[in-house]
């Protein structure tokens, strides 16, 4: 008798790191272990769903974790991972962009961080108030914080790795906030990790120079060899073999993309009534279920593109727009073919584009309206980014590689053409 393993705990998108199908792209384990035992910060990038997640889960167990959000800033990165320490962090002056308040403890783990940090010897109460029976504890309870020394002093005393999530949902002004930030928190021994999606490489460097030295960057990205052995890896544990011409179609309906590969991988077993491992060695070669999986994938994504469409609509209808450059830009960028969309879409070929569809579309302004181009798309609460640009290389990347699938095999009417009409019946 075997043990049973069911498919959906190889494979799948999941939260939880799925060990059976977890596969060491580019010794990257080895590569983040080693920088993990040395002075420096972590980056690391790569597209949505590429697997950074399950990264960082695999080689940085029980990290202070703050996912980012669009509006939020450095400060309230603070703020989170201090809160999860059980230290309230009282921002005074939050407009000014620097780091002014003071902590208090709301548990017994804060009290305790802010006794070894501050020094204070059991004055101090689970809630953060004083006894008051001495000068020294009176001064140090609410501590003033003009730098960030307490607050990396505070994270380094957990023994807890700092970890900032979804770096590319913060506004510019705001990487470069923390950004140089990241050069004070190196200065006082807090060493960071901070993941995202960008293209450019080394942009926190690009950001602020003085990281030079002081930051590593990893890039998270697959080939299609790297996705093959996913397969590979995850059959194994199903007592399954996937055929080549299988693999090789997996891989190009992934579009470079490890968490789509799973996600299709799973939906063909299901088509194929497989639940759980098999007695005797089974090859998969049915490329049919295969393409009914990305055919139900798409169609399940059709919800989540739509609000995106609508979303991004309506924020063009807001906007003061004579010549529809707003809308032209949206038509070109997902019209783009899929292997620019899988490599950036340069600046100078959306304006091309535009501007023989209206040539009263000019570059600089283009280009500015591609920087509010994230604020468009995201929901109240940050999420939804589907593109975005990157003003250092002049490119706009698919974040979401769930769009090339989606397109591919749905009919999509955007609103684009329509919002162009709009425009065109005013003149």
């Amino acid at each position: 008798m075997f043990a049973k393993n069911k498919t959906s705990d190889v494979f799948g998108i999941n939260s939880d790191v799925r060990p059976a199908s977890y596969v060491d792209r580019g010794d990257l384990d080895e590569t983040i272990a080693k920088l993990l035992d040395r002075n420096t910060h972590i980056a690391l990038k790569g597209e949505s769903k590429c697997g950074k997640s399950w990264l960082r889960q695999k080689n940085i167990p029980n990290a202070l974790v703050v996912q980012c959000r669009l509006g939020r800033g450095a400060i309230d990165i603070y703020i989170d991972a201090l809160s999860q320490l059980e230290v309230r962090f009282i921002v005074s002056e939050k407009s000014t962009g620097k780091v002014e308040g003071r902590v208090e403890a709301k548990g017994a783990v804060g009290k305790g961080l802010i006794e070894k940090v501050f020094g204070l010897t059991g004055n101090l109460s689970a809630d953060g108030s004083a006894s008051h029976t001495g000068e020294k504890s009176k001064a140090l309870v609410g501590h003033d914080i003009n730098d960030l020394r307490y607050v990396a002093d505070l994270i380094r005393e957990s023994g807890r790795r700092l970890v900032v999530e979804d770096f590319h949902y913060l506004s510019v002004d705001e990487r470069k906030k923390l950004a140089f930030d990241l050069k004070a928190l190196w200065d006082y021994s807090l060493y960071a990790i901070i993941i995202g999606v960008w293209s450019q490489s080394n942009m926190l460097i690009y950001l602020n120079p003085d990281l030079s030295g002081r930051i590593e960057e990893l890039s998270v990205y697959w080939s299609s060899e790297d996705l093959k052995r996913v397969l590979n890896q995850g059959g194994k544990a199903l007592g399954i073999t996937f055929a080549e011409k299988f693999k090789d179609a997996a891989a190009s309906l992934s579009y470079g993309n490890a968490g789509i590969l799973q996600a299709l991988t799973l939906k063909s077993l299901d088509a194929l009534g497989i639940t759980e491992n098999v007695a005797a060695n089974t090859e998969i070669s049915d490329e049919h279920a295969l393409q009914n999986a990305a055919l139900h994938y798409a169609d399940q994504l059709n919800a989540l593109y739509q609000q995106f469409a609508k979303r991004v609509a309506g924020g063009i209808r807001r906007r003061q727009d004579s010549t529809g450059i707003y809308a032209h830009a949206m038509a070109v960028i997902l019209d783009a073919p899929d292997e620019m969309c899988l490599r950036g879409i340069p600046l100078e070929y959306i304006y091309q584009l535009a501007h023989a569809r209206e040539n009263r579309i000019q570059k600089g302004n283009l280009r500015s309206i591609l920087e509010k181009l994230e604020g468009l798309q995201v929901d109240e609460e940050g999420r939804g980014l589907v593109v975005a640009y990157n003003e250092a290389d002049g490119e706009v990347t698919v974040v979401d590689r769930q769009l090339l699938l989606y397109r591919k095999f749905s009919t999509v009417r955007w609103p684009w053409e329509d919002l162009i009409g709009e425009v065109h019946e005013k003149l």
